[in-house]
């Protein structure tokens, strides 16, 4: 895996959502390696582990990456107080991404609260012949949707509460379009319960699906062990490390039951 350490400036922060931040930050080395589903680890001041934001979009001729992220502890609690003009040290690209095919194929992205930020790449690469279902907990809650229609994707807005679009899970919706429509691929990120949803309807519909899993992480290069996942393959069920095997996975290979 090859990564490097990069003192990043942030030439844009806006807040979109309630406790949720966007941030560009001028990477020249990170964004030219990154890709889709890959992420970054973020040092915060005062605290001894980094802390590891999913890449929302890669600028590689403009030497940028965008990151979004909900403020959820300290370390991102710190991060939502930086500003524009400061700047962070950050180690990336990390992890293993998503696997994009031919551009023509047709695909469903699903993408569930914050796990929705780092499949924006991959709707920019399919464009027209992406669909988009994004689900939140409410309107407030909903970001990104006008990125994923610039990109040219159709979009798909559900909400727990129905103030916004559908009233219901993003499942039901992927379970409702594959009734109708055909598609080559699924990808997905989220609660792990809902990307359990969409892999089993991948599964009946004998679709390939890749799933990018959400663990917490010490090191985020694969050395301390405290982020893996239930795994199989044909050798029976064992452990993988989500920052070093990972994030992205397909679907088969995760065991949902552990």
């Amino acid at each position: 895996m090859r990564y490097t350490q990069e003192v990043c400036g942030i030439s844009f922060k806006k807040q979109i959502a309630p406790g949720i931040f966007d941030i560009v930050l001028s990477s020249p080395k990170i964004a030219q390696a990154a890709k889709a589903g890959q992420f970054v680890n973020i040092l915060c001041d005062g605290l001894t582990l980094r802390r590891p934001i999913s890449i929302c979009a890669i600028e590689k001729e403009e030497g940028n990456i965008r990151i979004i992220f909900e403020v959820r502890g300290k370390g991102t609690d710190w991060l939502s107080k930086c500003s524009e003009g400061d700047v962070l040290d950050i180690i990336g690209p990390l992890g293993h991404g998503f696997l994009l095919k031919d551009s023509s194929k047709k695909v469903v992205i699903i993408g569930g609260g914050i796990g929705t930020p780092p499949l924006l790449p991959i709707a920019k690469f399919y464009g027209e012949n992406a669909t988009v279902i994004t689900g939140f907990r409410t309107a407030s809650a909903a970001i990104l949707q006008e990125d994923f229609s610039a990109v040219g994707a159709d979009t798909i807005l559900c909400t727990d509460d129905g103030s916004a679009g559908i009233h219901g899970f993003t499942t039901q919706a992927l379970e409702r379009y594959l009734n109708k429509n055909s598609c080559d691929l699924i990808y997905t990120c989220g609660p792990k319960v809902m990307m359990k949803g969409v892999a089993m309807l991948a599964a009946q519909h004998n679709i390939p699906c890749q799933v990018s899993m959400e663990e917490r992480m010490g090191c985020g290069i694969g050395a301390c062990l405290c982020c893996v996942c239930g795994t199989k393959d044909d050798k029976g069920k064992h452990l993988s490390r989500v920052c070093l095997n990972g994030p992205v996975f397909s679907s088969t290979e995760v065991d949902w039951d552990v």
